[in-house]
C-alpha cells in the first residue's frame, strides 16, 4: 500500500467530515485528560499516604487536674510522675516503637496558642489546662492498636489517639474525586466512541463511491479499510496530545504556584505525568482504531 495515498485518503476524510473530526479531537482530549489525572492522582495518593503516614504519632494523653471533675478515666486528679514514667518504660520494651518524645503541660500549651492565635479561650486557660504526653512514632504506622490496647485505661492516661483519623478524612476526600473523575472519564470515552462510529459512518457514506470502485479492481478490505483506520487514529492522535498539554500545563500550575501556597503536601514530580502521556496516546489511538475497525465491517460494505 502506498503511503501517499493513505495521507492523501486521511486528508479527505478530515476536510470532509471537519466539524465532527473536531467534536472527535475534543472529546477524546478530555477523556484521556480525566483519565490521566484519575491516574495521577492515584499517584498523589499513594505518594502523601507514603510521606505522611511515615510521619504520623500516636498521643498518649495524661490527666490534668481539671479532668477529675468529668472524666472517668480520671478520677484520681493528675497524672504522677510515676505513671509517666511507668508508659515510658513500658515503650521502651515494645518493638513496634521506632522513637517517643515527651511534651509537657507548658510545651503543648506554646504549640496551641501558636495554631490557634485567635482562640479566646487563650485569655482564660493556661498552661495546666493542656495534657502532658508522650508522641510515639511507629515502625509500621498501622499498628496503632498496639499502642492503644497497651495504655488505653491505664492509671493516669487520659486517652490515646492516633493523627492518622485525621488523615483519613483528607484521602477520604482525595479517593473520592478520583472515583468522580473516573466515572467522568468513562462517561467521555463513551461519548468518544460514539463520535468516532458516526465520523467514520459519515465517511464511508461519503467516500462509497471510491470504495465501491477500489473493490471493483479488486482491492483487499485491509487496503480499503486502512485509509478510515488511519483517519480516526489519527483525530485520536490530536486529542491525546491535547490531553497531555493539559496534563502538563496542569502539572506546571500545581509546581509553579499551588506548591508555593499548600506547603504540606508533597505534590507528583514531572516524572509520574511523563509516565502517564504514553498510555494516554496508546489508549487514545488503540480505541479509536478498533472502534473504526468495528465499524467498518459492518457499515463498509459494497
Amino acid at each position: 500500500m502506498r503511503a501517499q495515498f493513505v495521507l492523501s485518503e486521511i486528508g479527505v476524510g478530515l476536510r470532509r467530515n471537519l466539524t465532527m473530526t473536531i467534536a472527535v479531537v475534543v472529546s477524546v482530549a478530555l477523556s484521556l485528560a480525566l483519565a490521566g489525572a484519575s491516574l495521577l492522582v492515584r499517584d498523589q495518593v499513594n505518594s502523601m499516604k507514603g510521606y505522611w503516614y511515615d510521619k504520623v504519632e500516636v498521643s498518649i494523653y495524661f490527666c490534668t487536674k481539671a479532668d477529675a471533675a468529668h472524666s472517668p478515666q480520671c478520677v484520681n486528679g493528675a497524672a504522677t510522675d510515676q505513671q509517666i514514667a511507668d508508659v515510658k518504660t513500658a515503650l521502651d520494651k515494645m518493638q513496634v516503637v521506632q522513637t517517643s518524645a515527651f511534651e509537657n503541660s507548658a510545651d503543648a500549651y506554646k504549640h496551641w496558642k501558636e495554631m490557634n492565635p485567635d482562640n479566646p479561650l487563650i485569655s482564660v486557660l493556661g498552661p495546666e489546662a493542656i495534657p502532658q504526653s508522650w508522641r510515639v512514632k511507629l515502625v509500621d504506622p498501622t499498628k496503632y492498636d498496639v499502642i492503644q490496647s497497651a495504655f488505653a485505661g491505664k492509671p493516669g492516661v487520659k486517652s490515646v489517639e492516633d493523627q492518622r483519623k485525621i488523615l483519613e478524612n483528607l484521602f477520604g476526600l482525595l479517593n473520592g474525586l478520583q472515583t468522580a473523575a473516573f466515572v467522568i472519564m468513562v462517561l467521555m470515552l463513551f461519548v468518544a466512541l460514539l463520535l468516532i462510529v458516526n465520523t467514520v459512518r459519515v465517511s464511508a457514506f461519503s467516500r462509497r463511491r471510491e470504495t465501491g470502485i477500489m473493490r471493483l479492481v479488486g482491492a483487499s478490505n485491509f487496503y480499503v479499510q486502512m485509509p478510515f483506520i488511519a483517519e480516526a487514529a489519527f483525530a485520536a492522535l490530536l486529542g491525546a496530545a491535547m490531553a497531555s498539554g493539559l496534563l502538563l500545563g496542569g502539572h506546571f500550575f500545581v509546581q509553579n504556584w499551588l506548591a508555593d501556597r499548600v506547603q504540606f503536601i508533597h505534590f507528583i514530580g514531572l516524572s509520574s505525568v511523563l509516565a502517564v502521556i504514553p498510555l494516554l496516546v496508546v489508549v487514545g489511538m488503540g480505541m479509536a482504531a478498533i472502534a473504526a475497525f468495528f465499524t467498518l465491517r459492518k457499515y463498509l460494505k459494497v
